[in-house]
């Protein structure tokens, strides 16, 4: 029986591909999109200040298909500007989850 188990880069191409509305399969554009999406997430976890996932929906998921449609678009140098508010939202969120549960102030 074959392993039918699908990888997270898999995972993520089908999902930008879908969002993209991409129906067919060529082996450039799949290239070109595996590309932004590491180009995405290497860009995402740079904002973030520390290691996000990708793996379920959210934040970082939604901006990273996001940044593969400015890509797609030819348009990436519009994509943190129209995404600055989301941005600083996964910045934050991500400085305060990385956070250890019990900080001590010493005085």
């Amino acid at each position: 029986m074959p392993d039918t188990t699908i990888t997270l880069d898999q995972q993520l191409l089908l999902d930008v591909k879908s969002y993209l509305h991409i129906t067919w399969t060529d082996e450039v554009t799949e290239q070109n999109l595996t590309d932004a999406i590491n180009s995405s997430k290497t860009r995402l976890q740079e904002i973030a200040g520390v290691s996000i996932s990708f793996e379920i929906g959210g934040l970082s998921r939604d901006l990273l298909k996001d940044r593969c449609r400015y890509i797609n678009s030819q348009a990436l140098e519009m994509f943190e500007k129209n995404f600055a508010q989301e941005l600083m939202s996964l910045h934050i969120t991500s400085q305060v989850n990385a956070m250890p549960d019990e900080v001590v102030i010493i005085v």
